[in-house]
C-alpha cells in the first residue's frame, strides 16, 4: 500500500484512528510506502493525538528504511523552468 503526502492536511481524531487501525493490521504482514513532508517529531501535532502518532510510528518504524528527500520540488521545477523560458523570451523581445 502507498499513501502519499500522509500530514498534508490534518486528520480528524477518527481519521487518525482509522488510519492507525490500517497501519496495526499491516503490521508484519504487507509493505506500506509513505510520503510526507511531516518530520516525525511532528506527527503528534498533525494526527492531534500524540498516543496514536506514536503507536503508528511504532509500528512503522520497526522494519523501515527512513528515506529523506532535501531539495526543490520536482513539480515546482517544471514550472520555475517554464516561467524562466518566457522571461527570457519576454527580454529578448524587449531588447
Amino acid at each position: 500500500m502507498i499513501i502519499d503526502e500522509l500530514g498534508y492536511r490534518p486528520l480528524p481524531e477518527d481519521g487518525a484512528s482509522a488510519l492507525f487501525q490500517v497501519i496495526n493490521q499491516r503490521y508484519l504482514k504487507s509493505s506500506t510506502i509513505l510520503s510526507t513532508n511531516v518530520g516525525i517529531a511532528d506527527w503528534a501535532l498533525a494526527f492531534g493525538d500524540a498516543t496514536v502518532a506514536a503507536a503508528m510510528l511504532d509500528r512503522l518504524l520497526h522494519r523501515a528504511a527512513v528515506v529523506g528527500i532535501d531539495g526543490p520540488s520536482y513539480r515546482l521545477r517544471h514550472h520555475q523552468n517554464r516561467a524562466d523560458s518566457l522571461r527570457q523570451g519576454v527580454h529578448a523581445r524587449v531588447s
